[in-house]
């Protein structure tokens, strides 16, 4: 099994609670906010994601077996390694969107 096969699933999923996420947010008007918070957090995600996955695979912590990664590589790092951070950061986003639904304060403090 491939590590791209067993993180679309992950991802799957989370791309759908993100949408559903999405669709609140646009019905209350903050889908900009929502779709801005998530993009910021995503890049920082991606950057340390590389930085540390590159870091700790140059350190011989781990590695990948060549036949479960897809070859394409960001210096030490398999691409396909990034799913999780972007898988993370859509599921978080869905959450945090719909618990502050749950909760009617949209995102917004009263102070």
């Amino acid at each position: 099994m491939t590590y791209l096969l067993l993180s679309t699933p992950f991802v799957v999923a989370a791309l759908v609670l993100f949408g559903i996420g999405a669709a609140d947010a646009r019905r209350r008007g903050d889908l900009r906010r929502y779709l801005s918070a998530w993009g910021a957090s995503t890049a920082v995600l991606l950057v340390l994601t590389t930085l540390f996955d590159n870091i700790m695979i140059a350190a011989g912590f781990f590695d990948y077996r060549e036949d479960g990664i897809s070859g394409i590589r960001i210096a030490l790092m398999p691409a396909e390694d990034l799913l999780y951070p972007i898988a993370g950061a859509l599921l978080l986003s869905g959450v945090w969107q719909l618990l502050d639904a749950a909760r009617g304060t949209g995102g917004r403090s009263d102070a």
